[in-house]
């Protein structure tokens, strides 16, 4: 009985460890975004907030800049470099913020 609850501990250590890992991984991929779209997504003018965007807008417009259905002067570059594992970290992290 012990050991079953030592495993269950080091079990929830192991997902909370890895939890916090994939944050700070989102958060981490949405920091190049931050010179434009300000300190968390919270921008100060001239660009689109991201702070609370819905994941799936923020995917859908990454997707329409790629393709350059998006009209853009320098997104359309950006969205290129990244692949659609960060694209979901990305919007993972900003889905999140308030």
């Amino acid at each position: 009985m012990k050991y079953r609850k030592l495993a269950l501990a080091a079990s929830l250590l192991g997902f909370a460890a890895t939890a916090l890992a994939d944050d700070v991984l989102n958060r981490n991929m949405a920091s190049a975004c931050a010179s434009c779209h300000g300190t968390n997504g919270h921008s100060v003018g001239g660009m689109d907030p991201l702070a609370g965007m819905p994941k799936d807008e923020m995917i859908r417009k990454m997707k329409d800049f790629r393709t350059d259905a998006k009209p853009a002067t320098l997104m359309h570059q950006l969205a290129k470099g990244y692949t659609d594992q960060q694209v979901e970290m990305i919007a993972n992290y900003y889905a999140a913020q308030k």
